[in-house]
C-alpha cells in the first residue's frame, strides 16, 4: 500500500471512530517565556513595585495593572483571556489550585520546548538554541501532507530559530520567522509595507528577534488573503524583555500579545471561513524563575518547567478556568492540534496523548 493511501485511511479511521468535531481550522498561539503567575495572578507586587526591575517612571502601569484581587489584576493585565476564553473556554495551569501543566524535556528553555509542543517528542539530541534544522517532523509538516491541508498551512514567528525548529526546507508550507520579508508574487500593500517596516524598526530584543506587531499583522495579512486552516503565531517580547529585567515592559508585552489573540478572533468570527469552526490554542514554550530568578530559565532555575494551556473553540466546553487538581504536559499538544481536525499524528516517536477535556466528547 502507497505510503498517501495509507496516510489517507488512517485518517479518515481516526475521524470515524468518534471525533464529529465542529472544528474546521486551527490556531496555535505561543508566548515565549511568559509566567503562569502573571496570567492566573496578575502583575507580581514585588517586581511591580519593586525598583530592581520596573522603571522610576510606571507610575502609569501601576494605575493599568493593579488592582486589589487577583481577579481584578488578571483582568486589567489580559482581559480577552478573562473576559472571553475564560466565558467560552477552558484555561489550565493555575498552580494555586494544584492545577498544573508541565514540560517534560529537561532543558526548560525554547528550542526544546517549540520541538516538544510541535512533535509531541521531548527529544534529548534537542538540546541548545542553536541545534540544527530539527530532524523531528512536526504536526504542521504532517498535516500539510494530507490534501484537505495541503498549502492551507501558515507559521508567522518573531523568532527566526523557528526556521530551523519546524525545518523550513522540509516542512513545505510558508514559514516566516524573524527579519524576514514576506515572499511571492502579487504581495499586497500591507504585504510590501512591513517587509520595508521591520528593518526600520529598532531592534530592541536581539539579532534574530522581530518585533511581535510586526509578526501578528503579517499573519493577520495571510489570513485575509489566503484563509489557511492551520495557523501558527509565536510571539517572542515577553522572553526578551524579561531576561533584560524589565518587568513592566514585560507586562506590555503580555497585555499587547492578548490584544492582537482578540483582534485575530473577532476578525475570525466575523469570516464565514473561520466563524464557529475555529479553535484557538495558546500556550508557552517554558516557564522561568521566581523573585530574583525572574529573568532567568533553565534546568537549574526551578520552575522553568511550569507552563499554562487554554483552548477556547466550537468543540471545547465552556469550564472557564480549571480549578480541580490535575496535571497536563507539553508533550501532550501536538497530537491535540491534530485532534481538533480529526486526525492522529504520528512522527515514528512516543507522542503525548491528546487532552481529551478540551476535544469533543465522543
Amino acid at each position: 500500500m502507497q505510503p498517501k493511501v495509507f496516510l489517507s485511511i488512517c485518517c479518515l479511521l481516526f475521524t470515524l471512530l468518534g471525533f464529529a468535531q465542529k472544528t474546521k481550522n486551527v490556531v496555535v498561539i505561543t508566548f515565549d517565556g511568559y509566567r503562569w503567575k502573571e496570567l492566573f495572578d496578575g502583575a507580581d507586587s514585588s517586581n511591580l513595585f519593586g525598583k530592581k526591575f520596573t522603571s522610576q517612571d510606571s507610575a502609569w502601569r501601576v494605575s493599568k495593572y493593579w488592582g486589589k484581587t487577583t481577579e481584578e489584576r488578571r483582568a486589567k493585565l489580559m482581559p480577552f483571556f478573562w473576559n472571553t476564553i475564560a466565558k467560552n473556554g477552558q484555561i489550565y495551569g493555575n498552580r494555586n489550585f494544584s492545577n498544573k501543566v508541565d514540560v517534560t524535556n529537561k532543558y526548560w528553555f525554547s528550542y526544546p520546548g517549540y520541538n516538544e509542543i510541535f512533535t509531541g517528542y521531548p527529544d534529548t539530541l534537542v538540546n541548545s538554541n542553536s541545534h540544527p534544522a530539527n530532524h523531528n517532523v512536526n504536526v504542521l509538516e504532517f498535516l500539510n501532507k494530507i490534501p484537505a491541508y495541503k498549502d492551507k498551512i501558515a507559521t508567522y514567528t518573531s523568532w527566526d530559530t523557528f526556521s530551523k525548529i519546524l525545518n523550513q526546507e522540509r516542512a513545505g508550507f510558508p514559514i516566516n520567522a524573524g527579519y524576514n520579508n514576506v515572499k511571492g508574487e502579487n504581495l499586497s500593500d500591507v504585504q510590501k509595507m512591513l517587509n520595508d517596516l521591520q528593518w526600520w524598526l529598532p531592534k530592541d530584543y536581539g539579532q534574530g528577534q522581530r518585533h511581535d506587531a510586526i509578526t501578528y499583522t503579517l499573519a493577520k495579512e495571510h489570513v485575509k488573503l489566503h484563509h489557511p486552516r492551520v495557523l501558527q503565531i509565536s510571539f517572542i517580547e515577553t522572553d526578551a524583555l524579561a531576561h533584560s529585567g524589565k518587568y513592566d515592559y514585560y507586562l506590555d508585552a503580555a497585555n499587547y500579545n492578548d490584544k492582537m489573540i482578540a483582534d485575530l478572533w473577532n476578525f475570525m468570527q466575523n469570516d464565514p471561513f473561520y466563524k464557529d469552526q475555529t479553535t484557538f490554542i495558546i500556550t508557552g514554550d517554558h516557564g522561568r524563575g521566581y523573585g530574583d530568578n525572574w529573568q532567568h530559565h533553565y534546568y537549574s532555575v526551578p520552575h522553568s518547567n511550569e507552563i499554562f494551556l487554554a483552548a477556547m473553540g466550537p468543540d471545547t466546553q465552556p469550564l472557564g478556568e480549571i480549578k480541580q487538581k490535575g496535571q497536563l504536559y507539553q508533550n501532550q499538544i501536538a497530537q491535540t492540534i491534530a485532534a481538533f481536525l480529526g486526525i492522529k499524528f504520528e512522527n515514528g516517536h512516543p507522542i503525548g496523548k491528546p487532552i481529551t477535556s478540551v476535544l469533543p466528547k465522543l
